[in-house]
């Protein structure tokens, strides 16, 4: 079965005060090209990135800077197409499992549920403002009669 393969696209980044373009396969976020923050002038002002994680290991990431951004650009289209050959479907699809996965939590916590894996902290807050830790009696026991008479008043 033949199946087309994605063009690269650019998306205007607009989380940034410098000029970003993220770079996609279709769906997959591959590099990212923009302005170099901090350059001095008589340097190369734009960088770009090509890699994804996780599906390619970051030893494999190139990076570059080039002095425009159509220079850039063609440093990245380099990078990719040496890159592209030795990707297989499996790299993507890590990232797509690991971006779903991601999702998932992102919308778990949003309805305000904890995740199987979060072990209650033992870390406390008390009412004077001192964080302590609730499992070393040394800590937590000058905090008791804090909370004890909070949490007393409160039910009045």
């Amino acid at each position: 079965m033949y199946r087309a393969m994605p063009t690269l696209t650019r998306r205007r980044s607009h989380d940034s005060r410098l000029e970003v373009w993220l770079v996609f396969y279709g769906d997959i976020p591959v590099g990212t090209i923009g302005e170099r923050a901090g350059v001095p002038a008589d340097l190369d002002l734009w960088g770009w990135t090509c890699g994804f994680y996780p599906g390619v290991e970051p030893r494999k990431h190139r990076h570059g800077a080039a002095p425009t951004f159509e220079e850039a650009r063609a440093g990245f289209e380099e990078a990719w197409h040496l890159l592209l050959p030795t990707l297989t479907e499996a790299a993507f699809d890590e990232w797509r499992s690991d971006h779903d996965f991601r999702a998932a939590i992102r919308r778990k916590r949003a309805r305000g549920e904890k995740l199987d894996t979060e072990i209650p902290s033992s870390m406390m807050r008390c009412v004077c403002g001192v964080v302590f830790d609730s499992h070393e009696p040394e800590g937590s026991l000058p905090h008791r009669r804090h909370i004890y008479a909070t949490q007393a008043e409160q039910k009045c």
